[in-house]
């Protein structure tokens, strides 16, 4: 451990200094407003956009209404392609500019959208048109960020400084459930009029607060040396393929993992509605808890993970996920509000916090500087298409009728053992220096 506490070479990369802090908070930020707007449409598919959007109200609206908020995550291996490839080439701060402003754009406009009384068939049309916009930025998002916090950070505590990319999503989750508490409560007409609208154009509002606060932020050292040793791939994709792809794979499986988000903050609160005939702010309240708790608990499991390695504290998040989701969910269809609040942030806050907050390092550390954003970003878009279809998959066998609890306790199961055998074949990489990770592509001619 003493070794990478030492200075080393990596410490001084490039033409520009380390400020990790300041990535940080930059990195906290953007992630907060990509997905403040990212679970804005998360928590509007379940619960206003059955109503809207869509011909009934039935179960079969509110599938529709849940594979929206999948069509985000097929765009994203596309665009990950995409805005990784320009990451690696020009860098990652400007691609992290483009990324805000496209999600803030397309957030925007969801606001503005004519509803299914209005004009059809083409408003769902629109409103997944949107969303994979919205799936193109976030693609980017992540992974930047997380590549941006990383190559900031010092050797010994890059964990911890890249947790708070992923604690940044946690802030915009809450932002998203709060900003909806007071739209859910309104009556119907002015609900499902112009009230869900408003959360969609404040998205506005934060786009432009953190537009000044990411473009004051420097390129990495690792980058700036990369391009100072004319050590820039032409074709990062390439580059990755071959001496990557072991690594992609593997991050593809361990990033099913996210899954267990969008079955907590979307198919749950659609559970405890229909099912335990909870009220629809209260569903939304216990997302926020669960998060609440997660700002606190993310960043000690990323320090946790750069005393003792990143591979325990994500396996401890993916099978602790898995063991409690069930009692979660059970606690529903109680009248047990203690019991739900607690169970609410002993799976989220307690469990999968601690996958969440790990793997930035975790996955980043696999590549080095030359295709770190590229294999991030590939690597978790492609996984992260079983977070997106998971609400409606879960849905359509069943977790939205009695018991169905079952159905989605045992897809969380799975999806966790996934991610923990991908991650057991995994390196561990705490110990290595920045400079160091990836070295067999460094000397690749570019």
């Amino acid at each position: 451990m003493q070794a990478v506490q030492r200075p080393t070479a990596s410490d001084n990369a490039g033409s520009g200094k380390r400020t990790p802090v300041k990535a940080a908070i930059a990195s906290f930020m953007g992630s907060a407003v990509e997905y403040y707007d990212f679970f804005i449409f998360g928590s509007a598919a379940a619960l206003i956009f059955p109503h809207i959007f869509f011909p009934d109200t039935s179960t079969n609206a509110a599938v529709m209404s849940l594979a929206t908020f999948g069509f985000a995550y097929v765009a994203r291996p596309i665009g990950a392609i995409f805005v990784g490839h320009f990451g690696d080439r020009i860098g990652r701060q400007k691609v992290l500019m483009f990324t805000l402003l496209l999600m803030g754009a397309s957030t925007f406009l969801i606001g503005c959208l004519p509803t299914f009384d209005q004009v059809g068939w083409l408003s769902p049309i629109l409103l997944v048109f949107a969303r994979l916009c919205q799936g193109l930025s976030a693609a980017g998002e992540q992974a930047g960020a997380s590549s941006m916090s990383l190559e900031h950070a010092p050797d010994n505590r890059r964990s911890f400084f890249t947790s708070w990319t992923l604690t940044g999503t946690q802030g915009g989750q809450i932002l998203a459930a709060l900003i909806f508490i007071p739209v859910v409560a309104l009556p119907d007409d002015i609900k499902y009029g112009i009230g869900w609208r408003i959360p969609f154009w404040l998205s506005a509002v934060v786009v432009i607060v953190t537009f000044f606060i990411r473009r004051s932020l420097h390129e990495t050292p690792e980058f700036e040396e990369a391009k100072k040793n004319n050590e820039i791939a032409k074709l990062p994709l390439a580059v990755l393929l071959k001496f990557h792809w072991k690594d992609v794979l593997r991050v593809i499986f361990c990033a099913f993992i996210a899954a267990v988000s969008t079955v907590y903050g979307t198919l749950a609160i659609s559970y405890g509605k229909t099912i335990g005939n909870m009220d629809e702010s209260i569903t939304l309240w216990l997302v926020v808890a669960g998060n609440v708790g997660a700002l606190f608990t993310q960043p000690l499991f990323g320090m946790l993970a750069d005393k003792i390695g990143r591979k325990p504290v994500f396996i401890y998040g993916a099978l602790g996920s898995a063991a409690f989701m069930p009692f979660y969910l059970r606690s529903m269809e109680s009248d047990n509000a203690l019991l739900q609040f607690s169970l609410s942030v002993l799976v989220f806050s307690c469990a999968y916090a601690a996958a969440n907050a790990v793997w930035p390092s975790f996955y980043a550390e696999m590549f080095s500087s030359q295709v770190r954003f590229s294999g991030l970003a590939i690597g978790t878009q492609i996984g992260f298409l079983m977070a997106g279809f998971a609400p409606s998959i879960v849905a359509a066998l069943g977790g939205l009728e009695a018991n169905g609890w079952v159905q989605i306790s045992i897809f969380t199961a799975v999806i966790s053992l996934i991610s923990t055998v991908a991650a057991m074949t995994a390196h561990e990489t705490y110990r290595v220096p920045t400079h160091e990770l990836g070295r067999k592509v460094e000397k690749v001619a570019s």
